[in-house]
């Protein structure tokens, strides 16, 4: 009933559910870490390529105003207003990113060691933490006052770019919310940032920087486009291609919707024919299409690593053709597609027996990863075994090379368990247990590892059998001898006898020396 009470116990339940879904939510594979933290490089790497790039149109506007004023001038005017406002948004996320890192920069300068950016209570702390004020609302409103800007001082002179500001900076509806998968309102700043490992939203904030970065770089293109005085005749001294992308890395399998274009001017004139590959590939008229400028990509993205697409505009002009040539490269990044649940204290390998490990880079091939440790080796691909020698803690160090060249390297640190006491058992009982007189002689003494993780059978070597007013014997083998069965005769119904000092091994590692196996306890009836 709507407004009932609800009872303490299933208040209780109602926490107990919280809590498991928090931990779930905050145990992230290494990989999909990983997989962020690359995605994060990259992205960094772009956006310092793009603002090298804008600088230079940067002063080239500021040098034809000063040579030929007139319409250069407002150019100028319009060129320091974007570079104004984008370098106040760009830098208050840098801001951001600096104190939601501030706490990983003392143990990790450089924001190298990603599977340990894993939670997300740095980034919550600042914007969902109660007390915190409106510092969530207070970003939303920071996105916006820069998409205004944008809007008021350059799309008001060239309203095409309106919508493309729109979509790459968008915070949901007028109440800043989205539809979740079940279809319902949620907030678009925490449906994207809360809750989510720190890794993840560094990779989320330096995309939105690489947004602003290229917002600048497509108002600058556009006013230099539209003032250079061009040659009449289209040819590859005036002209030059350039790779239009949304996003500055793409994960695998998705659609590449990047566009080729003419980049001094990217005119009204469509190509009159195209000749490119696709890392070697000849491109069909699928998968592409006609634009004013250049072409639009339609191809799939490819396997992670650097694709290259080259060849050739070719445009009429006046019947003289003319090839731009094209050599552009993009790159993919692998897409985590599952989630792997993992405890932090249980990074534990056991000593005598071998392990299975399993080592893996996203984004490169197994052939391109090294991987050692004591007693590690490989197996097949990605899967190795390790068995742990002397010590109590083992370190596997993988490196991997990147398809662009680059190295990749990280360390990770297991605990080294001796394997747990067997415990001995007798007709299938162990501890303290009743049994007939008869069964004693029939039975077999074994030792078994209980709730350990490997199928490891062990093999009894020998065994003290202790019997009430006689000396103990150590019998060789798992059963009862001669002598032993004739001691049974004398024990009495109600009397004890201990089975102890249980030697055993393992069949496949002998030399490894097992802990004293518990003993048994039989009481005859």
């Amino acid at each position: 009933m709507a407004g009932a009470k609800e009872t303490p116990r299933q208040k209780l339940i109602s926490l107990m559910y919280l809590v498991f879904i928090t931990m779930l939510a905050l145990n992230v594979s290494k990989e999909v870490l990983d997989g962020f933290g690359q995605m994060f490089v990259k992205i960094s790497d772009a956006n310092t390529r793009i603002a090298d790039g804008n600088s230079n149109l940067y002063e080239n506007i500021e040098v034809n105003s000063q040579e030929k004023g007139g319409k250069w001038v407002g150019h100028d005017r319009t060129a320091k207003q974007i570079k104004k406002s984008s370098d106040l948004f760009f830098n208050k996320i840098e801001d951001i990113k600096t104190t939601i890192t501030e706490k990983q920069r003392i143990k990790d300068p450089n924001l190298e060691k990603y599977a340990e950016m894993d939670k997300g209570d740095a980034l919550d702390v600042v914007w969902f933490k109660e007390g915190a004020g409106d510092k969530a609302d207070e970003f939303i409103g920071m996105i916006q006052d820069y998409k205004m800007e944008v809007i008021q001082v350059f799309g008001s002179q060239y309203p095409e770019y309106i919508e493309l500001v729109e979509a790459r900076f968008f915070t949901g509806d007028q109440n800043n919310n989205i539809k979740n998968k079940d279809n319902l309102d949620e907030r678009w700043i925490e449906a994207n940032f809360k809750g989510f490992p720190l890794v993840s939203s560094l990779a989320k904030l330096t995309m939105m920087q690489n947004d602003i970065r290229q917002t600048e770089h497509d108002v600058l293109t556009t006013l230099m486009g539209k003032e250079l005085k061009m040659s009449s005749t289209v040819n590859s001294s005036n002209y030059t291609s350039l790779l239009l992308t949304e996003k500055g890395a793409y994960y695998q399998g998705e659609t590449f919707d990047g566009s080729v274009i003419l980049g001094r001017k990217g005119g009204a004139q469509n190509p009159n024919g195209v000749e490119l590959t696709l890392d070697g590939r000849p491109l069909t008229s699928n998968d592409y299409e006609l634009i004013a400028g250049g072409i639009k990509l339609n191809i799939n993205a490819g396997n992670p690593g650097d694709h290259n697409i080259a060849g050739d505009l070719i445009f009429l002009s006046e019947g003289v053709e003319s090839r731009i040539k094209v050599d552009q490269t993009y790159s993919v990044i692998s897409k985590p597609n599952s989630a792997v649940i993992s405890a932090d204290k249980m990074n534990v390998v056991y000593r005598g027996v071998e392990n299975p490990i399993t080592i893996s880079i996203p984004g490169i091939q197994d052939s391109k990863i090294n991987a050692s440790a004591p007693g590690l080796k490989s197996v097949k691909g990605s899967q190795y075994m390790l068995s742990p020698q002397a010590g109590r803690e083992v370190k596997i160090n993988v490196s991997g090379t990147l398809p662009d060249g680059n190295k990749v390297a990280s360390v990770s640190t297991f605990r080294i368990k001796d394997i747990p006491k067997p415990a001995g058992y007798f007709r299938g009982q162990s501890g303290s247990f009743t049994i007939p007189k008869s069964s004693l002689e029939k039975g077999t003494v074994e030792a078994r590892l209980e709730d350990f993780d490997f199928d490891l059978p062990l093999r009894t070597k020998s065994f003290r059998f202790r019997a009430p007013g006689q000396p103990s014997m150590v019998i060789q083998g798992n059963r009862l001898d001669s002598k032993a069965v004739g001691m049974l005769a004398r024990i009495k119904n109600g009397q004890t006898i201990i089975i102890s000092d249980i030697e055993v091994e393992i069949p496949s590692n002998p030399s490894y020396k097992l802990k004293q196996t518990s003993p048994i306890s039989i009481t005859v009836n």
